[in-house]
């Protein structure tokens, strides 16, 4: 059901998954994992390696595991799952067990948590993280809108080592 492609052989357009689509943000193991939906980020090249960009505000608890391992996963889903992705999006894994809740799949790739329902899953390595800074800002617009409680982004930079296809 599932087939290991490269990268570079993703046709899917990244503006339509991320910023359209959403994905959801999965870190965790075994024991105990959460996961988020996050409709901001990117994909490209760096360091001579594929690479994500995912941005998790401080107050996520998901943002507690993606720190605690090593790895975590994307994953993207057909159109029938956006109830599902927004409901992922709104409820915090501190209140409740909304995997459980989800109806999802959990499954693991080399003991990375992912859902079975997606159809693209990108399994990612971390390389680097940074707490977006005010002062790194052009203009004050963003700052405005975004970061009325100062809550800025933690961005991570990922190596995508692993894209499963259905």
């Amino acid at each position: 059901m599932w087939k290991t492609i490269k990268p570079e052989e993703l046709a899917n357009n990244s503006f339509e998954l991320i910023g359209k689509d959403w994905m959801l943000v999965t870190a965790g193991n075994k024991e105990a994992s959460n996961t988020m939906t996050a409709s901001w980020g990117g994909v490209g090249i760096m360091w001579g390696k594929p690479v994500a960009f995912v941005f998790i505000r401080p107050q996520r608890y998901t943002k507690e595991f993606i720190d605690k391992e090593e790895k975590f996963t994307l994953t993207f889903f057909p159109n029938e799952y956006k109830k599902t992705l927004g409901y992922l999006g709104k409820v915090s894994g501190r209140d409740e067990n909304k995997i459980e809740q989800s109806n999802l799949t959990l499954a693991y790739e080399d003991g990375v948590p992912y859902f079975e329902e997606a159809n693209i899953v990108l399994v990612c390595k971390k390389l680097y993280h940074q707490y977006l800074e005010e002062k790194c800002f052009i203009g004050t617009e963003e700052i405005k809108r975004w970061y009325p409680e100062k809550d800025y982004h933690m961005m991570y930079v990922v190596e995508i080592e692993k894209v499963m296809v259905k």
